[in-house]
């Protein structure tokens, strides 16, 4: 009864695993295919200012350097945001990957204490029965 329970067990967080890798992949796919739709969000960058009171206690080449170190990312950010939808396939890839590694883990976890559980029977039948001592 007890190696029903542990193979129950391990085939509940496999179903567990296996939705959480199903939900996952596809939020991501989502959120990667719909990436490109987001192209003009970096051009905003060179609007973006300090506060009135911090720029108070921040020196102005710093400032200066900072927004020339925005202005010079914009592009970047513009590209990848662009080159991101590619990536969808290959995360389903991934995530295929990563569910096969974890489900092999929790088959080896059902295998291992299937192992224990019949090594401490076995250990628990081999002793013998304590005698009673006669008075």
């Amino acid at each position: 009864m007890i190696y029903a329970l542990i193979w129950f067990l391990v085939f509940g967080l496999l179903a567990l695993w296996s939705l959480a890798a199903w939900a996952m992949n596809a939020v991501a796919v989502w959120t990667v295919s719909n990436a490109g739709a987001m192209t003009g969000a970096a051009s905003g960058v060179e609007s973006l200012r300090l506060p009135e009171w911090l720029a108070l206690w921040v020196p102005p080449e710093i400032v200066l350097a900072m927004t020339a170190l925005l202005s010079g990312l914009a592009p970047i950010v513009e590209s990848l945001l662009q080159a991101a939808p590619a990536l969808a396939s290959g995360l389903t890839v991934a995530t295929w990957v990563i569910w096969g590694f974890g489900g092999a883990l929790l088959i080896l976890l059902g295998l291992g204490a299937h192992v224990l559980i019949a090594m401490w029977r076995r250990g628990e039948s081999s002793t013998p029965p304590a005698r009673q001592v006669a008075a």
